[in-house]
């Protein structure tokens, strides 16, 4: 029984999905089966298989194919291919909010004075560098093929004012002595501060500030504070204005009387709210209650300190809310909304809109630059013409990046819109009557008192498993 072209009849090759291992099986018992191992090796060179056999199973299979009979035996092993690593920006200075305590003396009195709390740098100072993307590995198939590995992407800069790159554009430094902070998208900015010892009042007035400002006191109602930066708050702040485009942090808590709002490009963090208006580009932070407010998060709310409640009012998030309590046993009503993204629909579409703007001035770009290459090439190019085909080289390709950049931001925006599967509110104690919670396009209204759960959308309705 030793012909290879039985062997065929006798025994079957098959692949896993990416080809990286082959198993031999019989397909046939034939009790007499022998084969010599060159034999065996012949027919997988003709079933395609050159790459990583397994020379000793090869070699056992040939003296006691028996042992065989019942086993898929992985006769030939490839490589697998070795995905990349993204880069990423690694911070020399921290966003952690350890640093941003108050620092404390030994007989354990807090000085608010004391501004180590702030990330603040010095000129010249490294704020963050590039590290680069580790490149992918490929893998080899049985079949000798080549399997094409993933290459890491490498990281970007989001660059805001204040802030200078090193001419490799590999890390990034400060340009003036101030404060690093995170804006909107992520952008790096040092910021110069401007301290309040004492409350904005009528003695301040309304303050606008280029940078940071670090409120000592309380913020009164009817008051306003705009700032490029953060805003920090020692204090509480009542029915006012606070827009920062950076983050908001507020010691004391806010009591807004449904006046006034608190906007922030990053995050919201207090101590409580109550009766508040509150806007973050990601997240709204809360260590105590959330009482009868209007909360928007493009990310998470989480309310989850020793009491973390939210009752009443409206709270929406982009992914998700986290809080010990939602609702109370008076069933006051509590909406809590996740998966909702208003801002990003409207960015998109302005993004369009805005790609096909650049696309129109792009083309006008080309054409007149063909043009001056047509004149080029019979060298008609006098020195003005020069100077302008160079001026709109550089025009095309800050167009093209420029056209890349919005492109890759709406695959982000447009990924971050499928995923409602993100979208859930956690609630790690209780959740009352009279609270209802809305995911995407779907609402569940909650009757009796449900503990320990989580709710999440899944196959076209909301479900609730136990909270881990």
């Amino acid at each position: 029984m030793e012909h290879t072209g039985d062997l065929g009849k006798i025994l079957g090759v098959t692949l896993n999905d990416d080809k990286t291992v082959a198993y031999l099986q019989f397909i046939m018992k034939v009790e007499e089966f022998s084969c010599t191992a060159e034999a065996l090796l012949h027919f997988l060179r003709g079933e395609g298989i050159k790459y990583g056999i397994q020379e000793d199973i090869v070699n056992s299979f040939a003296i006691n194919p028996k042992e065989y009979f019942f086993s898929r035996t992985p006769i030939a092993i490839g490589i697998e291919s070795v995905q990349g690593e993204n880069g990423k920006i690694r911070y020399a200075v921290s966003f952690d909010d350890e640093t941003k305590k108050p620092a404390e003396s030994e007989d354990g009195t807090v000085d608010y004075k004391d501004i180590t709390r702030l990330n603040n740098v010095r000129r010249g100072q490294l704020i963050a560098e590039l590290v680069p993307p580790v490149p992918g590995r490929p893998g080899t198939a049985v079949t000798g093929d080549t399997i094409a590995a993933k290459e890491g992407k490498a990281a970007r800069f989001k660059i805001g004012k204040n802030v200078v790159l090193n001419p490799e554009q590999t890390a990034l430094y400060a340009a003036i002595d101030g404060l690093v902070t995170q804006t909107d998208k992520d952008k790096l900015n040092v910021f110069p501060i401007y301290e309040i010892n004492g409350n904005v009042d009528y003695s301040t007035g309304n303050i606008d500030f280029v940078g940071t400002v670090v409120v000592r006191g309380n913020v009164l109602t009817g008051f306003k504070i705009t700032a490029a930066g953060d805003i920090r708050v020692i204090g509480g702040v009542e029915g006012a204005e606070l827009y920062a485009d950076g983050s908001i942090e507020i010691s004391g808590g806010i009591i807004g009387y449904n006046k006034g709002i608190v906007k922030a490009g990053h995050q919201v963090k207090s101590s409580f709210i109550q009766d508040g208006n509150v806007v973050a580009g990601e997240d709204v932070i809360v260590s105590q209650s959330i009482m009868h407010s209007n909360i928007r998060a493009g990310k998470d709310v989480v309310c989850s300190g020793s009491k973390g409640l939210i009752v009443g009012g409206s709270i929406q998030a982009g992914e998700r809310v986290t809080a010990r309590i939602i609702g109370n046993p008076m069933s006051t009503t509590t909406s809590i909304e996740v998966g909702v993204l208003p801002e990003l629909r409207n960015e998109l579409q302005e993004l369009r809109q805005n790609v096909k703007d650049i696309h129109v001035n792009l083309d006008k770009t080309e054409k007149a630059l063909s043009l001056l290459d047509q004149l080029a090439s019979f060298g008609k190019l006098t020195p003005d013409k020069v100077a302008m085909r160079s001026k709109l080289g550089l025009t095309k390709k800050s167009q093209t990046q420029e056209i890349n950049d919005m492109k890759e931001r709406m695959l982000d925006i447009e990924k971050a819109l499928e995923e409602t599967g993100k979208a859930r509110v956690d609630v790690l104690k209780m959740i009352y009557g009279g609270s209802k919670i809305v995911i995407g396009r779907y609402t569940k209204y909650i009757k009796e008192p449900i503990s320990r759960m989580s709710f999440y959308y899944s196959e076209g309705d909301i479900s609730m498993s136990a909270y881990v």
